[in-house]
């Protein structure tokens, strides 16, 4: 017999031996074999127990067995009990039919032929195992269904459910607060709650997942009625025993308090970046004043010292002429800066045009080193030039001479004595073509590079720094270049390692005998 718990069979008989005999055929089917004596015995049994089968002589004193099996018929805990009338004394059909409209669902007949018994017997001990595992598998399941409906309940996410059409079949209590609507109202369009702007991607990427009975999550927003909710959905693919998709179980969560929270984040974020950036801004024209005001002083000071001195004292002829170079020197040195600033401000205000031209690039490279080569001799410094074969680029001579001439003397200003200051120019594809000025100056701390040619930023805006300038030329440089539609890069292995300056240009085809066609107008 199968390892399960062992059940009840309740055998009735007025005489011991009978029982005995019973107990001596039945005992071979490992069950719990009830004994009674009598009809009264017999019901204080079924108070307390239930039975397989019961086995019920049919001749007994005082309460005979079809008198015993109306009064078990009558209690609803033992009205369906099997009941199997033993007899020695009638085989009259009346008395038979007597049994079986009790509920008999046997009759036999003394002496009782072993195997008979114990096959009958055991057909109503299987029927009672298998019936008592149906009972439990149900007990389990409205558990279970219980169990589910209890956490579904209390959920805190909204819980819903689809079949294999996509048919919304069910949603707990806090999916329908959060989508604002009934199940019957969402069945068959629940993806309209979904906000206009992101329905249609939204159910494009969902029914794609859907189809492939894949995984999906996404945070979007649903609009029902006057409320705006975001929410965080995720949809599972449920699968049968054969791994099949049967329908999606997915879940909905409001994370609108969430979202708020980032939104006032990223804005008190910005406000704070925002308020940074324009402290430093204030920071920066505060220290370009006082640079300015420095820069602009300097060179005055030594114009006045010196047209003081010549008005009020008689110098020699060398002397007259030393004093007119400085005052030049110093009056060219003022004109620069204020021509820079009012490049600044042409800038700024995009007015600064361009005048444009075929221009071949050698030559005015050429004529920007030549404008240097004084400063590169006062320092010793070796000016070295290296040209690929002439690239013809739509551009304003004056501005990219300038922008040129800003680059060598920035190298210039920052490179020791008997430095090196190296121009370049190499073609990069049959566009493009790239000048280089390469300096062994001082370098870039790595922290600066990304603002170099920031206006109005320099690496040491303070007043008794040792290098002078507005820092103005490399803001002038970039905006010049990307006005010629070019680019504009530095690079620096460290302070003291020399930094190297490069400008990209667009060329032009060159056709011999023809001038060049389609100049754009930039400005």
């Amino acid at each position: 017999m199968p390892s399960e718990p062992k059940v009840n069979i309740l055998m009735v008989d007025d005489h011991p031996e009978n029982l005995l005999a019973l107990e001596a055929i039945l005992e071979g089917l490992g069950q719990n074999l009830v004994k009674a004596h009598s009809g009264m015995e017999a019901l204080r049994c079924l108070l307390n127990q239930d039975f397989a089968v019961i086995l019920l002589d049919v001749q007994m004193p005082d309460m005979d067995g079809f008198e015993t099996a109306t009064l078990i018929r009558q209690r609803a805990r033992s009205h369906s009990t099997p009941i199997i009338f033993l007899t020695a004394f009638s085989t009259s059909d009346t008395l038979q039919m007597r049994g079986y409209s009790l509920g008999a669902v046997d009759y036999l007949f003394k002496p009782i032929q072993p195997e008979i018994l114990t096959s009958k017997v055991s057909v109503f001990v299987e029927l009672y195992q298998k019936t008592a595992q149906i009972e439990q598998q149900a007990a389990e399941l409205k558990k279970s269904e219980e169990r589910f409906r209890r956490l579904s309940a209390s959920s805190p996410v909204g819980i819903f459910l689809l079949d294999t059409s996509a048919r919304c079949t069910y949603m707990n209590s806090r999916c329908q607060v959060i989508c604002g609507c009934t199940l019957e109202q969402i069945t068959q369009n629940w993806w309209q709650i979904i906000h206009p702007e992101e329905r249609d991607r939204v159910l494009a990427e969902w029914l794609a997942c859907f189809h492939a009975g894949q995984e999906y999550a996404n945070e979007l927003r649903i609009q029902t009625q006057d409320t705006l909710r975001w929410v965080h959905l995720r949809s599972s693919p449920m699968l049968c025993d054969k791994g099949e998709v049967i329908g999606y179980v997915g879940t909905l969560e409001d994370i609108s308090d969430r979202k708020q929270a980032e939104a006032e984040r990223s804005k008190l974020i910005y406000e704070q970046a925002a308020r940074a950036e324009a402290e430093s801004a204030n920071r920066m024209k505060d220290e370009f004043l006082a640079v300015l005001s420095h820069e602009l002083r300097t060179p005055l000071n030594s114009i006045l010292g010196w047209a003081g001195l010549l008005r009020t004292r008689k110098f020699d002829e060398k002397t007259v002429a030393k004093a007119l170079e400085t005052i030049e020197r110093n009056a060219k040195s003022q004109a620069q800066l204020i021509e820079d600033i009012l490049d600044i401000s042409r800038i700024i205000q995009g007015k600064l045009r361009l005048h444009l031209c075929p221009v071949n690039l050698i030559p005015i490279i050429e004529a920007a080193i030549n404008a240097v080569r004084p400063a590169a001799e006062a320092k010793a410094i070796q000016l070295e030039a290296c040209f690929d074969t002439p690239k013809f680029v739509c551009a304003d001579p004056e501005r990219l001479q300038q922008v040129i001439w800003n680059l060598l003397t920035n190298a210039i200003k920052f490179t020791p004595e008997r430095g090196i200051v190296e121009v370049r120019l190499e073609s990069v594809d049959a566009a493009y073509t790239q000048i280089h000025v390469r300096d062994t100056g001082i370098g870039i701390n790595p922290e600066f590079l990304p603002y170099v040619f920031d206006t109005f930023r320099q690496g040491d805006s303070t007043t008794t720094r040792s290098h002078g300038g507005l820092g103005l030329g490399l803001g002038i440089v970039r905006h010049l270049v990307e006005l010629h539609h070019g680019t504009v890069a530095v690079s620096s292995a460290g302070e003291g390692q020399g930094a190297t300056f490069t400008v990209r240009l667009p060329v032009l085809e060159k056709v011999e005998g023809e001038p060049l066609k389609s100049l754009p107008s930039l400005s």
